[in-house]
């Protein structure tokens, strides 16, 4: 029985110095999900940059787009619009009538029977 004892503890201590020689799996492990959590990291801030640019750009462009509408002579009116002011002036509205019913402005209102007079 003491010699089942002795070997059990020779054993044990054998496999204790065993294990410190093992190669320890989860470092691996542990390096690999830093690398992806970098590499996760530098995707997520080049495409932020990216975005970035991009709104840029659009923000540009819309100023643009609105320098240019204020720009221009005569504002522009949906084709609706134009065909309800062209219809109550048929009708023998005053322009300050037309104005109201169409929530336009009397000189939009002008514009849009001009054009349809020169047509």
């Amino acid at each position: 029985m003491s010699t089942l004892i002795i070997l059990l503890l020779i054993l044990s201590i054998l496999l204790f110095i065993i294990s410190f020689f093992q190669k320890d799996h989860s470092t691996n492990l542990k390096k690999e999900v830093e690398d992806l959590s970098m590499n996760l990291y530098q995707e997520t801030y080049q495409i932020n940059k990216r975005i970035k640019v991009l709104e840029e750009e659009l923000l540009v462009d819309d100023q643009l787009m609105k320098k240019e509408l204020s720009k221009s002579a005569k504002p522009v009116v949906n084709e609706i619009l134009k065909n309800q002011v062209i219809a109550l002036f048929k009708q023998g509205l005053t322009v300050e009538q037309i104005a109201k019913q169409s929530a336009l402005a009397q000189s939009e209102v002008k514009n849009v029977i001009a054009d349809f007079l020169d047509q």
